[in-house]
């Protein structure tokens, strides 16, 4: 699993944003909503990371387009698009995407239906979502470029 490679579509993502009415901190909530009004779009789930704090790969939910990413949540990340690195983990057509948040709520219902979860048997990589040996190798990519986006500086050399 490797970063994505595809651009940022930022006017469109901050156009859906708008549209769905996104909440703050409900990553695969909003990118879910997008989903349903974004035609040809598939769901992914995965990591994001940008150089800061948390200083660590963040659990997050996005669209996927033939050429484009599309990303709801951009205005509630502060950052610009060339600072954000996405590391796809799982990836649903819509229909599938409905399918498992049916399923999800008939079998569980007190709980959230999303994000969706790979398919079992599950494997728990620390805090995490669940998930197989692509959400491990979507992380461990996430992680690498969040220490090399967050390395410390080093102090120059002083010369007397």
């Amino acid at each position: 699993m490797t970063r994505m490679d595809k651009p940022l579509d930022v006017e469109r993502s901050l156009a859906v944003a708008k549209a769905i009415q996104i909440k703050a901190k409900a990553s695969f909530e909003n990118a879910y909503k997008a989903a349903l009004v974004t035609e040809g779009a598939t769901y992914v789930q995965g990591f994001l990371v940008f150089a800061g704090a948390p200083f660590q790969p963040i659990e997050h939910g996005w669209l996927e387009l033939e050429n484009t990413l599309l990303d709801p949540n951009l205005p509630h990340l502060n950052r610009k698009a060339d600072q954000l690195y996405y590391f796809p983990a799982h990836r649903l057509t819509v229909k599938q995407l409905k399918k498992a948040i049916e399923e999800a709520e008939e079998d569980y219902p007190e709980d959230d239906a999303l994000p969706v979860y790979g398919k079992m048997p599950y494997e728990y990589y620390g805090d995490i979502m669940l998930g197989g040996k692509d959400y491990l190798m979507a992380h461990q990519a996430a992680d690498a470029k969040c220490k090399a986006l967050n390395r410390p500086k080093a102090p120059l050399d002083r010369q007397n």
